[in-house]
């Protein structure tokens, strides 16, 4: 990896924490990279996560701005393959008060897709449907700009997908087909 940056982690194919049908997000963990050791320290919450990476740019993040943590502390999370790695762009703005930016992963592992949950419960997929939502209710036009909105997809680390992560996750779905067909019935 070439140069610090915020990273939300998902959870490995087929682990307790991956995305089943219905959840909101697919991310298991979330990680910061020092700029000067280049360690990767966890984040404890999306909340404090999407701070760092609003401000990365601007207030690049050091190992010696955690209580109690430096650069000599042996990593919280190694970089490898044992999960799926994805790296988020810095300077992604902090989503708006009510609302929520889920980042889920798809089924074949090849992407992952950025949704926002509105206030009243929907998702936006795009700022057109931010802006029809906008429309509709009035009562938001000052606090959901579309500045406030990036659709951006983190980038999905392929090193770190392996082909067997890849067959569990199409095993996983043609089980569920199978129980799905079978439960018709």
């Amino acid at each position: 990896m070439s140069s610090p940056a915020p990273a939300p982690v998902p959870a490995s194919p087929g682990s307790s924490s991956q995305r089943k049908r219905g959840s909101t997000e697919s991310v298991g963990m979330y990680a910061v990279q020092c700029c000067e050791c280049y360690k990767w320290r966890t984040v404890p919450t999306k909340d404090e996560f999407e701070t760092l990476r609003a401000n990365f740019t601007d207030d690049p993040w050091f190992c010696s701005k955690r209580p109690d943590c430096s650069c000599e502390d042996p990593a919280d999370v190694e970089y490898d393959s044992s999960r799926i790695w994805v790296i988020d762009k810095p300077n992604i703005p902090k989503p708006p008060p009510k609302t929520e930016r889920l980042a889920i992963m798809r089924g074949d592992l090849t992407k992952m897709d950025i949704y926002y949950v509105l206030p009243n419960g929907k998702r936006a997929r795009t700022l057109g449907d931010v802006q029809k939502f906008v429309d509709t209710n009035p009562e938001y036009k000052d606090s959901l700009s579309a500045e406030s909105f990036s659709f951006t997809v983190p980038k999905i680390v392929d090193e770190t997908v392996s082909h067997s992560s890849a067959r569990k996750t199409k095993k996983a779905k043609k089980e569920d087909k199978t129980i799905a067909s079978s439960s018709k019935n």
